[in-house]
């Protein structure tokens, strides 16, 4: 397992030293399209399935933890089903439906794999995870009162 631990980190310093370089080539960064957006939501839905599989193994020796890693699972979907529903509101480069159609094929790379990804790991939530997980508020935070 240590050399899991020593991958994650040098993928997490890539990820960083790629973030601080594409910030720093233009003094206004450019707004996000389509690309940036898949390869953001193929990052998320990887540390998905490491939590996931770090909350399975957990579990039975270490529930209290387990718990947390699960509802970090559950906030870490959240995050990617807007970024899918973001990558969908941006234009399409050769045409005018950016609607996620499981029933036909869509253009092709990066909507077919944006969605593909996205059906794949929507899967894995409804296994796991409760609609009322999903509608709950973030750890530690409450709903605002009525009163």
């Amino acid at each position: 397992m240590r050399g899991v631990h020593r991958h994650l980190a040098n993928t997490l310093r890539a990820l960083k030293s790629h973030h601080t370089r594409a910030l720093a080539q233009t003094a206004s960064p450019e707004p996000a399209d389509r690309a940036h957006l898949d390869v953001l939501h193929a990052h998320l839905a990887a540390l998905h399935r490491l939590l996931d599989q770090l909350a399975d193994t957990t579990r039975p020796p270490l529930p209290g933890v387990s718990r947390h890693l699960s509802v970090a699972h559950t906030r870490l979907w959240q995050a990617i089903a807007e970024i899918h529903s973001a990558f969908h509101l941006l234009p399409a480069a050769s045409t005018t439906s950016t609607e996620c159609r499981p029933e036909r094929l869509p253009e092709g790379p990066p909507i077919l794999t944006i969605c593909q990804r996205h059906l794949a790991t929507g899967h894995s939530v409804r296994r796991k995870t409760t609609p009322s997980d999903l509608n709950t508020p973030l750890h530690g935070h409450t709903a605002p009162s009525s009163h």
